[in-house]
This record gives structure tokens, sequence and C-alpha cells, in this order.
């Protein structure tokens, strides 16, 4: 398992986007963690849907962002090491793709927070 990674781990570019999409994830993590006992019982979370009771989400729905990016981190880091030897530019492109969403759900869930604060 450690030789599935290993080619990820030694591209720069690759490397670091998933060790920032990782780091990013878990600070966004500990700042829910640190804020969860402070949030309403309902928050507006479906920022999507229209006004009113459909937006808004229980106090735990606030963790779903972040499940997503740990979706999104471990997809595509299963991904980037299958197609690594054929096409590193593919690999490297998921990896700035999983970091820039865990920067924008980053990004969410601080307005989210400062919203509910």
């Amino acid at each position: 398992m450690k030789d599935f990674f290993k080619d990820i781990r030694g591209d720069k570019t690759a490397g670091l986007g998933f060790a920032g999409t990782f780091s990013i994830a878990l600070v966004s993590l500990g700042f829910v963690l640190f804020f969860y006992n402070k949030l309403p019982t309902f928050i507006p979370i479906f920022n999507q849907l229209p006004w009113g009771e459909e937006r808004l989400g229980t106090k735990s729905t606030i963790f779903l962002p972040i499940l997503i990016v740990f979706l999104v981190f471990a997809c595509n880091l299963i991904l980037s090491s299958l197609t690594y030897e054929k096409m590193p530019l593919v690999s490297r492109i998921l990896a700035v793709t999983s970091l820039t969403v865990a920067v924008l759900v980053s990004l969410f869930m601080i307005r989210i927070i400062q919203q509910m604060l």
C-alpha cells in the first residue's frame, strides 16, 4: 500500500496539493468543532434553496461539507495514484482541484459560523 502512493509523494505539485487539502480539511473540522456548542439549533447551510425553512439544516449538518471534502480528497487521491504513471498532468490537476474544493469549503464554513455568532 505504501508503494501505491509513492509517485504522488514524489511529485511536488501533487504532494503539496493533497497535503494542503488534508491540512485545510482538518483545520476546518477543528474550527467547526470549536464553535459547535455556540451554534443555534438550525443553520442556513443550503443557500441555493429558496428563502425559508428549506434553507435551514440542523446543527449537525454543518459537518456535511467537510465530509464532502474528505470524499473528494479520497477519490482524487486514488484516481491520481492510478493515473500518475501514464498522465502525471491529470494527477496534478486532481490535486489542485482537491485543494480548491477544500479552500472554498473552508471559507464557506467560516462565513456560516461568523453569521451565526
